[in-house]
């Protein structure tokens, strides 16, 4: 059996496929293959492993119809057309669950690294600017006893919820379509509507899925309903804020800081305004990027490909 990877995963998936008589092809470039060099790659393949940003639409998933598993390399199935992948009865995997602490521990980095504004003070060493000690100015902000707001309250919500907690005692609320029973059990999580969440959040961090429902969800009218002193932390996906309307609101002080590990369009231009915000953290989309994860998350891609292209279920299937 065949399986084309369009980008790198931990060795030891690679491993594993080649203990189980996988044959690889690898996309070996140093940029991300074309939708165009994808569908022409993944002709004589049994499985596609999806590395990257890659576009699993209608053309491809048409093109590509023999195809018996596609095994994503993230949890987020957003760049995928389900339905068309149902219909041509191709199985979709991700990879949820082994990502949640890391992710989380991301978030909880740029939720910190904003309130001191070290990313910003960090550049001033770099040019030569720390000079006398002064007292007052650029002055950071406390989060001991802040409100922490979660919009998606799932696994990673939960654990970022966790690390608030149990370093700054700081009170839960969040906004999802349903109670979460186990978050309200577990650290005492109170459950608000979207409104509520955006007028009481000090910290407001975003952990949900991007959807019709979510994209562009955070716009300026939004980013008006929060608080003048509100950090804003989004390590889910770029499309769920309007970036532009987030750097406006910013430089009208309508809200205090933002970080994000995500942005719209990714990669961010060098020469974006928000990287040279002194109240602003941005990350190149780091938030499963330890070693521990990523070993978990190829482990997870292989048993998914094993088993799609054995025709069974998937471990983790979206479809």
């Amino acid at each position: 059996m065949k399986v084309f990877i369009s980008g790198n995963i931990a060795p030891i998936g690679l491993k594993q496929l080649e203990e189980n008589n996988i044959e690889v092809t690898q996309w070996k470039e140093n940029r991300q293959i074309t939708s165009e060099e994808l569908i022409e790659a993944c002709q004589n393949q049994d499985g596609l492993i999806s590395v990257g940003p890659n576009k699993i639409n209608a053309d491809f998933l048409n093109a590509c119809k023999h195809l018996k598993v596609i095994a994503l390399h993230s949890v987020g199935f957003d760049q995928v057309d389900v339905k068309e992948a149902n219909k041509l009865d191709i199985a979709i995997g991700n990879t949820p669950g082994v990502l949640s602490g890391a992710t989380a521990d991301t978030a909880f980095l740029l939720m910190l690294a904003v309130s001191r504004k070290a990313f910003y003070l960090h550049k001033k060493i770099l040019k030569g600017e720390w000079k006398n000690y002064e007292p007052t100015p650029e002055l950071g902000i406390e989060l001991n006893g802040k409100t922490l707001g979660i919009f998606g309250m799932g696994k990673i919500g939960l654990e970022m919820a966790k690390k608030c907690i149990g370093a700054y005692q700081m009170p839960v609320i969040y906004h999802n379509r349903s109670n979460n029973e186990e978050a309200e059990k577990a650290i005492g999580a109170k459950y608000v509507s979207f409104e509520e969440l955006l007028a009481q959040s000090d910290v407001l961090s975003i952990h949900t899925a991007l959807t019709d429902e979510t994209k562009d969800k955070f716009n300026l009218d939004v980013f008006k309903q929060m608080k003048r002193e509100a950090i804003f932390i989004n390590t889910a996906r770029g499309g769920i804020h309007n970036e532009h309307d987030l750097t406006e609101a910013l430089e009208q002080g309508i809200i205090w800081g933002a970080g994000l590990d995500v942005t719209n369009p990714e990669p961010m231009s060098a020469d974006n305004p928000l990287l040279n915000m002194e109240n602003v953290a941005v990350l190149p989309h780091i938030g499963s990027a330890t070693q521990e994860t990523r070993n978990a998350m190829a482990e997870i891609i292989v048993k998914n490909i094993l088993a799609g292209i054995k025709g069974e279920p998937l471990p983790h299937q979206v479809n």
